[in-house]
C-alpha cells in the first residue's frame, strides 16, 4: 500500500482542484457526484460538482495499469459572468516516514523545473525558517515525493507554466509535508467549456516504464525519479546491460559475471600495459633493496637513486594504480544499481544467495551455517566477501611489495580491511569485485610470464 486516505493515521494523499478569487470553487469535503463506482483500467470515472452559479466542475479520472493517473479538470460555465480559476494539484503526507538516510540514495521531496533537478530532504524543510522551499515557475516538469523504489509525482500540463512548491506545516508536533502545483489561469467565459489536463504517477520505479512515460507523453526529465547519480552516464548504461544480459541468461547473477567479463575485455588493454609495468618494478625489486640499503638513512639520496632507476628502465612506479583507477566509477555505478533500482530487488543468484541486492546472509563465525546458532550483524562476514578477501591478498602477492616497511604492512592487512568494510555491501557487488579479481590474476600471470627484464646495478 503506498497511499493512505485523507483523516487516516499517517495520511498520504494527492488531491486536484481549483482556487479562485471570484468564483466558488470546491471545498475540500465537497460532495461529488461519480457516474460510476469503480475506476480501473479503460473505465474512468468522472465526478461533478457545480456551485450556487451553475458552474459545474468536473474531473475526469483514468487510470491505466502502471498507475499513472490522468486527470482532466473541466470547467463548465453555466453562469452569467466569466469565471476566473486556477486548477491545481497537491500530494501530502502526514509524519516524517523511516528512511535509509544513506548518501547515494535520496528519499524525500524531489522535482524537476526547467529541466534541472531539485531534491530536498524532510530535514531541509524541518530546518527552514520559512517551511516552504522552492517556489519554482515551470513550464514542463514534475513534482513529488519519493521513498527508496515508489514514487507519487505530480505531473502538470508541460505545454502550460505552473507554479510548484515544497512546503512543511507542523499541527500537534506533526510535520505534514506537501509538494503542489498551480497551473495557468483559466478565465471560462459565460457558457463555455475549459479543460486542463494533469496526471499523478502513484506506483514503482521501474526504470523501462519511467522512461516510457517520459518519451510518450514528453514528461521533462521524468527519468530522474530514479537516483542515477553522479554517474549517471555510466549508471544507466550497466543498468540496461545487466537487464538484458538477465532477459537472455535467465539469472541476474550470471548477467553480472558476463558483465564483469566485458568491463576486463574493454579495459584489456590498459590492465595489460599496466601490468607489464608492475612485473618490471617486482623484477627491479632486487636492485631496489640494494639501493635502500646503501642509502637507508639518506633519504633524498634514495629516492633520487629510485628514480634514476625507473627512468633508466623504464618504468612508471604510478602505472600500476591504473587498473584500479579505472575500475572505480564502474564499481560505484554498479553499488548504485544494485542498491536503488527496484528491478535488482529479490533477484536471486546460486546457493544461499537469494537477493542480490542484500548482503551475504552467511557468515565465518559460525562456520557459513555449519554450527546451527546466529552471529550479531556486524559480525556477519559471508563466505562471497571471504572469497574476495582471499583473491584481494593473493593478487596483491603478484604485485611489487612496497620498500617501506611500515606500507608493506598496511598493504598486508588491506585485503582484510576491505573484507569487513564489503561484508555488508550488496552481495552482487561482492560477486562482481571477486570475479573481477580473478580475472585479473589470471592476466597477471600471463603478462609476467611473457615479460622480462634485464638489470645493472
Amino acid at each position: 500500500t503506498l497511499l493512505k486516505p485523507f483523516g487516516t493515521d499517517n495520511t498520504y494523499y494527492a488531491y486536484f482542484g481549483w482556487v479562485s478569487a471570484d468564483t466558488q470553487v470546491p471545498p475540500l469535503d465537497a460532495r461529488w457526484t461519480a457516474d460510476r463506482e469503480e475506476l480501473s483500467p479503460n473505465a474512468p470515472v468522472t465526478l461533478s460538482w457545480t456551485n450556487k452559479d451553475g458552474v459545474v466542475f468536473q474531473q475526469i479520472i483514468a487510470l491505466d495499469e502502471h498507475y499513472m493517473f490522468t486527470v482532466q479538470q473541466r470547467v463548465t460555465n453555466g453562469s452569467s459572468k466569466v469565471a476566473n480559476v486556477f486548477p491545481f494539484g497537491q500530494i501530502a503526507r502526514r509524519g516524517t516516514p523511516d528512511v535509509l538516510d544513506f548518501y547515494i540514495l535520496h528519499e524525500g521531496l524531489l522535482g524537476v523545473f526547467n529541466g534541472v533537478l531539485k531534491e530536498v530532504d524532510y530535514d531541509d524543510l524541518q530546518d527552514s525558517d520559512t517551511k516552504v522551499i522552492a517556489n519554482e515557475k515551470s513550464t514542463g516538469g514534475w513534482i513529488g515525493i519519493t521513498d527508496k523504489y515508489w514514487l507519487a509525482a505530480l505531473i502538470p500540463d508541460q505545454k502550460t507554466a505552473a507554479d510548484s512548491r515544497f512546503s512543511d506545516a507542523v499541527r500537534s508536533g506533526v510535520d505534514h509535508y506537501q509538494v503542489d502545483f498551480r497551473g495557468a489561469g483559466m478565465a471560462v467565459a459565460a457558457g463555455t467549456i475549459n479543460t486542463v489536463t494533469n496526471r499523478l504517477f502513484a506506483g514503482a520505479k521501474e526504470a523501462k516504464l519511467i522512461v516510457d512515460y517520459r518519451d510518450k507523453m514528453n514528461i521533462s526529465r521524468f527519468d530522474l525519479a530514479i537516483d542515477w547519480g553522479w554517474f549517471e552516464w555510466l549508471t544507466k548504461p550497466i543498468f540496461f546491460a545487466l537487464v538484458y544480459f538477465t532477459d537472455f541468461l535467465g539469472n541476474m547473477g550470471l548477467a553480472i559475471l558476463l558483465l564483469t567479463v566485458l568491463i576486463k575485455l574493454v579495459f584489456f588493454p590498459l590492465a595489460n600495459k599496466s601490468y607489464r609495468a608492475m612485473a618490471k618494478m617486482k623484477a627491479l625489486q632486487p636492485d631496489m633493496l640494494k639501493i635502500r640499503e646503501r642509502f637507508g638513512e639518506d633519504r633524498m639520496r634514495m629516492n633520487q637513486e629510485m628514480m634514476a632507476l625507473y627512468k633508466k628502465e623504464k618504468v612508471n612506479p604510478m602505472s600500476g594504480c591504473l587498473p584500479i583507477l579505472v575500475q572505480i566509477p564502474v564499481f560505484f555505478a554498479l553499488y548504485k544499481v544494485l542498491f536503488v533500482t527496484i528491478e535488482m530487488r529479490q533477484m536471486p543468484f546460486y546457493g544461499w544467495i537469494h537477493d542480490l541486492s542484500e548482503r551475504d546472509p552467511t557468515s565465518i563465525f559460525n562456520l557459513f551455517g555449519l554450527f546451527p546458532y546466529d552471529v550479531p550483524s556486524f559480525l556477519v562476514i559471508g563466505a562471497w566477501p571471504v572469497a574476495m578477501g582471499v583473491s584481494m591478498w593473493i593478487q596483491q602477492k603478484l604485485n611489487p611489495a612496497p620498500t617501506d616497511a611500515m606500507q608493506a604492512k598496511i598493504f598486508m592487512f588491506f585485503p582484510l580491511f576491505l573484507t569487513v568494510i564489503l561484508a555488508p555491501f550488496p552481495s552482487g557487488l561482492v560477486i562482481y569485485w571477486t570475479v573481477n579479481n580473478i580475472l585479473t590474476m589470471a592476466q597477471q600471470v600471463f603478462i609476467m610470464k611473457r615479460t622480462t627484464i634485464k638489470t645493472v646495478t
